[in-house]
């Protein structure tokens, strides 16, 4: 185990990781939401409400831009020591 301290980019690439999965959840939540009206034979929700479904796309790429921004700084720390 090391007992280096991550720096400020690495622990931005987390957040941004955290924040990208708090929003695809979000997105996720609309969309079992907004198709259980097509199960239950009600009305089905109004457009916008689709429109919140995207959310989940958008997370999954903020996700995966803390996850390159996490590699890169990495791999510039590896650099550095070598």
């Amino acid at each position: 185990m090391s007992n280096e301290t991550p720096s400020a980019k690495a622990d931005s690439g987390d957040r941004l990781v955290r924040v990208g999965a708090i929003v695809f959840f979000i997105g996720a939540l609309a969309t079992l939401v907004t198709v259980a009206p097509l199960f239950l034979g009600t009305d089905p929700f109004p457009p916008v409400a689709y429109a919140v479904c995207m959310l989940m796309g958008l997370g999954f790429v903020i996700a995966a831009a803390g996850v390159l921004r996490s590699i890169s700084v990495q791999r510039r720390q590896a650099r550095a020591v070598q």
